[in-house]
């Protein structure tokens, strides 16, 4: 049991945290989600709380870009399709809109693949379809 407890410890010492601007982007998105979730009633299809997702991030001086195609390198080959981004935060974040009763573990799994591709650190996958936003919003860090 020791060894785990020092095998975290030292994981944690290695772990760079983002920076002050990811982080205070990451609050914008938050806030902006919080914001639809608030006006719009639940039950409606991913695409209208994505439009005003993105109208809210803009609203706040942000940089938005929706269902952005992102290309895979594959064995010195560049392939076009495959990858979509549903929104691009400033070039920098990552979310993945959902309007779903139950989180499936693949968009879990999506988000952190689409930080890896892209070499991003940040990303959030906002389900729209709960009672409380707070527990729609799911935070990855890599």
């Amino acid at each position: 049991m020791p060894q785990n407890h020092e095998n975290t410890k030292s994981h944690k010492q290695n772990f760079n945290p983002i920076s002050s601007e990811l982080e205070d982007i990451g609050k914008k998105i938050v806030h902006a989600a919080y914001l639809v979730h608030k006006a719009l009633v639940l039950g409606l299809l991913e695409k209208v709380y994505e439009i005003c997702f993105c109208h809210e991030l803009t609203k706040m001086g942000l940089n938005v870009k929706r269902q952005i195609d992102i290309p895979i390198v594959y064995d010195g080959l560049t392939f076009n399709e495959g990858l979509r981004l549903d929104v691009l935060v400033e070039t920098q974040i990552i979310c993945e809109i959902k309007a779903i009763d139950l989180v499936n573990p693949i968009w879990e799994a999506q988000v952190l693949s689409h930080l890896k591709i892209t070499d991003l650190r940040l990303g959030y996958l906002i389900n729209f379809n709960v009672v409380n936003i707070g527990q729609g919003i799911k935070r990855f860090v890599k």
